[in-house]
């Protein structure tokens, strides 16, 4: 009954310049949404980096694991719509489960999105050296990945609209070099989808074998991820017009338009690999497989395509981390000083220009820190923010907090029980896997104690954490 009282003053958005708290600037419409959300999402990324991956551990098979993985996505497209729509802030799921679970797992869950998102900047950016070293091999990556991420930063200062204009430029380029993977690939067929689908088969051995559901499903847990970042719409939703029904179509097309652009392409490569054998067993099945059927022009026109790929979605991860640390000042997370400055925003472009400069320091510096621990540390954090995502659209439909929702999923409760499923049984792959997935669970387990140890110490002793939109009561 408390959550549904201190959440009845949020069912309102109003991010004028007269508002009573700190607010942004609306200057963007959906469109201006979808393209940054895209970005961050950055499809041809996660074909480049991921898909190589998950056809390493499954095979041909690789296809079912993105059509399951489509499916888990559109149920998490559902939770993160039906919550987004009740509460289109720039807070993003902290401010969405704080108000609907209640304040300390919304501390919890900001803890490690503000983790998760400083840190996957670096990962991210790393990318940057790895393709520009086509032409320049000898590029100190860590470098150009911090150099990528200042950059980044600076061009995250100026106006939202600009930056939707930049990111929307940067993802025409990055789609059109997915359009030609893809066209390379149709063109030059050399066994049907049927048989991907029908007769699935893996390497092992050096042989080509059936592929098992056990390797399809852990490859499934992988693809999952690959299809993350729809959700970010959210953290513009004080930017965006008509918020309330606006986000939730932004996250809907951000799926769907991530799910063809990752998973057409990946039948394409497995349709019109030459060999199977070969493709499987290379180092760089992508740099194979380009060579083979378009030339090593076309692999170096690619690769730089996808650097430029890899720098637009560290511009939109940054926007939205910024945003983030906004949100959490105004909230009065921190000290007074730090509030206040993460809150401060720029005279002419309303962005919040310290706290986006805050990030590009903090993640440049990062980019130095070894790979495995950055891995180690960001890898199941994700699996918290879903699981606490479905559990509060569960709560809040049985207390009211998201009765004022725009946006209603269709099969409720089955969307968020499935997903619910599914992330459990990522976990167990996780808590197996003794060198990346079980320290990770570690971190996050230890993350989010010490957020609930802050809550209690820290933000209580202050008379209470004090959660703000931008022109609410203090809840």
């Amino acid at each position: 009954m408390a959550i549904r009282e201190e959440a009845a003053a949020a069912a309102h958005e109003n991010a004028q310049p007269g508002a009573s708290h700190p607010a942004l600037k609306r200057g963007l419409h959906v469109l201006g949404t979808l393209l940054i959300t895209l970005s961050a999402v950055t499809p041809a990324s996660s074909v480049f980096i991921i898909v190589p991956g998950v056809i390493a551990l499954a095979g041909t098979g690789a296809l079912w694991s993105f059509i399951v993985a489509a499916v888990v996505g559109v149920f998490m497209a559902f939770v993160y719509a039906e919550l987004s729509s009740a509460y289109p802030l720039t807070g993003g799921e902290y401010a969405i489960i704080g108000r609907t679970l209640g304040k300390a797992p919304g501390l919890m869950v900001l803890w490690l999105i503000l983790m998760t998102q400083v840190l996957i900047i670096a990962v991210i950016a790393l990318g940057v050296g790895t393709y520009l070293g086509v032409l320049f091999p000898e590029l100190n990556g860590p470098v150009v990945a911090a150099v990528a991420v200042l950059l980044g930063a600076v061009i995250a200062v100026f106006d939202i609209k600009f930056n939707a204009v930049v990111t929307g430029t940067f993802l025409a380029i990055e789609m059109a070099a997915l359009v030609v993977l893809a066209a390379l690939g149709f063109l030059h067929v050399e066994r049907p989808v049927t048989e991907l689908l029908l007769q699935p088969v893996l390497l092992a051995d050096g042989s080509l074998v059936p592929a098992t559901f056990g390797a399809i499903g852990i490859a499934t847990s992988i693809a999952i991820f690959s299809y993350n970042g729809y959700g970010s719409a959210v953290f513009f939703g004080e930017e965006t017009h008509d918020a309330h029904r606006g986000i939730a179509r932004a996250i809907l097309w951000a799926l769907a338009i991530t799910v063809a652009a990752e998973a057409i392409p990946l039948a394409a490569i497995l349709m019109g690999a030459p060999d199977l054998t070969a493709l499987l067993s290379s180092a760089n099945m992508l740099d194979y497989f380009l060579v083979a059927r378009g030339g090593s022009v076309i692999n170096t026109v690619i690769s730089l395509a996808i650097a430029l790929a890899i720098f637009n979605a560290v511009v939109a991860i940054i926007l939205l981390t910024a945003r983030l640390l906004f949100s959490s000042g105004r909230d009065r997370v921190w000290w007074a000083p730090v509030n206040t400055a993460l809150t401060t925003t720029h005279a002419k472009t309303h962005t919040p220009w310290f706290a986006t400069l805050l990030c590009g320091l903090v993640s440049a510096g990062a980019c130095f820190i070894d790979l495995k621990v950055l891995f180690v540390v960001t890898g199941t954090s994700l699996v918290a923010v879903y699981g606490a995502l479905c559990l509060a659209v569960i709560a809040g439909r049985r207390n009211g907090t998201i009765a004022h929702a725009a946006y209603k999923m269709p099969l409720f409760p089955l969307p968020p029980i499935a997903a619910l499923l599914v992330l459990v049984y990522v976990c167990w792959l996780n808590f197996m896997d003794p060198v990346i997935g079980r320290p990770s669970l570690g971190v996050t387990v230890g993350v989010m104690v010490a957020a609930a140890l802050y809550y209690a110490l820290v933000l209580r002793r202050r008379g209470g954490w004090v959660l703000r939109g931008p022109d609410e009561k203090a809840q």
